[in-house]
């Protein structure tokens, strides 16, 4: 069918009207100063005639809404650059809850702003002190080992201890009486070395390996390990020939400097490889552990694994939860009296308030591949904002795992020494307070009832 010319002109002006900006859209309404009426206001949370005196928690990635900074009336609109993906993951910095406060520092980092050192058949990044200035107790890095590649053999200043992200690994390590240790681990695994034990980390399977290294001290950087290659590389080939009983011209082709990260040979079973020498002797201690392999203690929204020296009696230094949040429950509020929590975000969105006493507050949102820190003592809780199950590690420089919990600590004091702090002069709702903690079962993940979660309707979402 041939189209007429005024056919082509309608057909090229309905184009042209497509690709103009929307004259009454909501940006532009706002830019101007006039208000959102209709389809517009209907229940979006970041419009001036919302009203949530409540602060319920907004998913702005799952509902793709732009955070704007109004809340409950007050603010204005953004008219200078604007990041839409950093601000939908991070809701609460562009429209924080009205109870945050004060000067509290910076506790979220992405791995995304992580420098990463690409080598080869791999990569880390690292997130330590420099990058995240209140990560002052715990320094993590995450690394990448294709199939074969090799973390060259070396050693730290620091306690490593690691949790397998994706994928599988070889460990090898020797302990502190000459025993050798060799172990073959996958997701959900981890491995704790102490200062100074060298060891190697090989990935295996078709797509080798990823996984998070925590170190025991904020300080620590990646680029100062210890490594054989560039141990050998600075030290006279005369020294290497005394030492090992060998003709000076056997080390004449080492490594002029550190391999770090290269492809090695494919390695055969544990069995196959495993060290047989006159003198020669296996470890007595197990560098390893199968954390999700471990009975989890189910609450009443999600799980909860522990991993410590009471299970793991070779961690001495670092302890851990493995916590599983679902949609619209909490991880309730509480602290940790003897060491920061450090917290890695596998999946899911959260949001965390920090309560830092003297009134301050501050509350951030975290994604996958986020860097949590909450300083001892301070409290705070973990919300699922999303649609899918939160699933974080909540990592401490200590030998046990220990946390303190506000709902625990109400139902264990005098129902009158609670009730004249909290409810007085409402006697009906001090009982009914009293009546949900009085038998003080502790729950670390709760799923509140009847919680809404902030919502927002549907038919607004996709109008900023």
């Amino acid at each position: 069918m041939k189209l007429s010319t005024a056919h082509l002109l309608l057909a090229g002006a309905v184009e042209l009207c497509r690709a103009l900006p929307h004259l009454d859209s909501p940006q532009q309404r706002l830019a101007k100063g006039l208000s959102l009426t209709g389809r517009y206001s209907r229940e979006n949370p970041y419009t001036p005639d919302h009203s949530d005196p409540h602060d319920h928690a907004v998913d702005a990635v799952g509902r793709r809404l732009d955070p704007r900074p109004w809340r409950n009336g007050d603010g204005a609109t953004v008219l200078g650059p604007y990041n839409r993906q950093r601000s939908r993951q991070s809701p609460d910095m562009i429209r924080p809850p009205s109870t945050d406060h004060g000067n509290i520092p910076n506790m979220r980092w992405s791995y995304t702003d992580s420098h990463v050192r690409i080598e080869e058949g791999g990569w880390t990044r690292q997130t330590t002190v420099r990058e995240l200035p209140s990560s002052i107790e715990l320094a993590g890095v995450n690394m990448r080992l294709d199939t074969g590649v090799i973390r060259e053999l070396h050693w730290h200043k620091e306690a490593e201890w690691a949790y397998v992200l994706e994928g599988e690994v070889r460990v090898t390590a020797l302990d502190y009486d000459g025993g050798n240790f060799v172990d073959d681990l996958k997701k959900g695994d981890l491995w704790y070395f102490p200062s100074g034990v060298p060891h190697s980390l090989q990935g295996l399977g078709d797509n080798g390996t990823e996984f998070l290294l925590i170190f025991d001290d904020g300080r620590f950087s990646e680029e100062s390990t210890f490594i054989l290659t560039d141990w050998l590389a600075h030290t006279p080939k005369s020294v290497l020939a005394k030492n090992f009983k060998l003709d000076p011209q056997v080390f004449a082709h080492l490594p002029a400097s550190e391999r770090y990260i290269f492809h090695g040979s494919q390695p055969g079973t544990i069995d196959e490889e495993r060290p047989s020498g006159k003198h020669v002797k296996r470890s007595k201690y197990q560098f390893t552990h199968r954390l999700l392999e471990q009975e989890p203690k189910q609450t009443s929204g999600g799980l909860v694994r522990v991993v410590d020296s009471a299970n793991f009696p070779v961690s001495q230094t670092v302890a851990a939860a493995h916590v599983i949040i679902e949609p619209g429950a909490l991880r309730e509020m509480h602290w940790h009296p003897t060491a920061d929590e450090w917290s890695f975000y596998i999946r899911g969105r959260a949001r965390v308030t920090v309560f830092a006493a003297e009134g301050n507050a501050r509350t951030f949102d975290y994604v996958p591949g986020d860097v949590g820190i909450v300083p001892k003592n301070m409290g705070h809780f973990v919300e699922n904002i999303g649609d899918e199950p939160v699933e974080m590690l909540e990592v401490f420089r200590a030998d046990k795992f220990r946390d303190f919990s506000l709902f625990q600590w109400m139902g264990e004091t005098p129902r009158r020494m609670v009730v004249d702090h909290l409810f007085a002069g409402d006697e009906e709702n001090g009982k009914r307070f009293w009546d949900a903690v009085e038998d003080a079962g502790k729950d670390e993940v709760r799923q509140a009832a009847g919680a809404d979660g902030g919502r927002v309707d549907d038919g607004a979402q996709d109008e900023l």
